[in-house]
């Protein structure tokens, strides 16, 4: 039996009457699979992410409801990293016995509430019991206009990088949570309910500005390694220029040493990418003034590697790049 003494198929008829179809999507929830049309002249993009509770999160410290439009989140920010809209969001739970059904209703409310957000819809999915913990599995369909996606392999040399909104924030508040402190409110936020770059990700590849993409979500130095990694190049941050939070800039007087989480703090799904310096003036002027775009560095040959340095141009390497799951 699920929560509250809710049988499978009870739970699965309760989720469904509160799903809707979209323009896409012939049949949702009800049947054994999913029915959808791809639009013409687009391609599918598929993404999965698996959340384990005491890995990725802890109910100690977050809402069920944050909890579920988390599990959204940053699954469509990997559709945001190809320049891509969602459009069918797939949910398997792992559910505790222990979890009562007012949890679970909660957590599905910030499914639900994500997915309207992002333009998707819940399509289906799958339940079990869990013997320990919750486990949360969720995959994404979108759609890219055909021959506009964004990959991680066009970057070059002499291509800008860079980056949306502000860094480190997520991790800053996991690392006072792991210290039994309470984390900046702005910065408990981002953690607990990141927003993925749908609008920013599209519009770069509509307008052809990004040569290469990808979401933050294991770290700047990391992501970014990714990128270089796939399309043979080198790179060169400056560590001075990197976008900071209020709540980040405040923390960091007090405890300097948090300045590396900038650098290879994860979670902060933000989107990064190349652009050739032409369209340096067209990125700056994009209407998002809400969501700022920052020039961190430049791209490189590959015998550079990566390096990051100061204002002064002195070297400033971390010892540590970024998150590492089988670490």
């Amino acid at each position: 039996m699920s929560p509250g003494g809710l049988g499978e198929f009870q739970f699965i008829e309760r989720l469904r009457r509160r799903c809707k179809l979209n323009d896409t999507l012939v049949r949702g929830i009800g049947d054994d699979c999913a029915v959808a049309r791809v639009p013409a002249g687009e391609l599918l993009l598929t993404s999965t992410d698996l959340l384990i509770e005491d890995v990725h999160f802890r109910t100690a410290w977050i809402d069920m409801y944050d909890l579920g439009r988390k599990s959204v989140s940053v699954n469509v920010s990997d559709v945001a990293a190809m320049g891509g809209q969602p459009l069918s969001l797939f949910l398997a739970l792992g559910i505790p016995a222990d979890l009562s059904l007012e949890d679970l209703d909660r957590f599905t409310e910030g499914v639900l509430s994500a997915c309207r957000d992002y333009g998707a819809v819940l399509a289906g999915g799958d339940t079990c019991r869990s013997p320990r913990g919750l486990f949360i599995s969720v995959t994404v369909e979108g759609a890219v206009p055909d021959g506009l996606q964004v990959t991680r392999d066009g970057a070059g040399p002499g291509d800008l990088v860079w980056v949306s909104g502000t860094l480190g924030d997520s991790a800053l508040a996991l690392r006072e949570l792991l210290a039994g402190r309470q984390p900046p409110e702005e910065c408990f936020r981002r953690h607990h309910d990141p927003r993925a770059r749908v609008k920013l990700g599209y519009t770069l590849a509509a307008q052809q500005f990004a040569s290469a993409m990808i979401d933050i979500s294991d770290g700047l130095l990391s992501d970014l390694g990714h990128i270089l990694d796939a399309s043979g190049c080198g790179a060169v941050l400056r560590r001075d220029l990197l976008p900071l939070s209020s709540a980040f800039l405040q923390f960091q007087k007090h405890q300097p040493e948090v300045n590396d989480l900038a650098l290879t703090g994860g979670e902060d799904y933000e989107l990064l990418f190349t652009s050739p310096p032409k369209h340096a003036e067209a990125l700056r002027a994009l209407s998002t003034p809400d969501l700022p775009r920052t020039e961190v560095g430049r791209i490189t040959a590959s015998a550079d590697g990566l390096r990051v340095i100061d204002a002064q141009g002195r070297p400033c390497m971390p010892t540590r790049s970024g998150f590492d799951h089988f670490k």
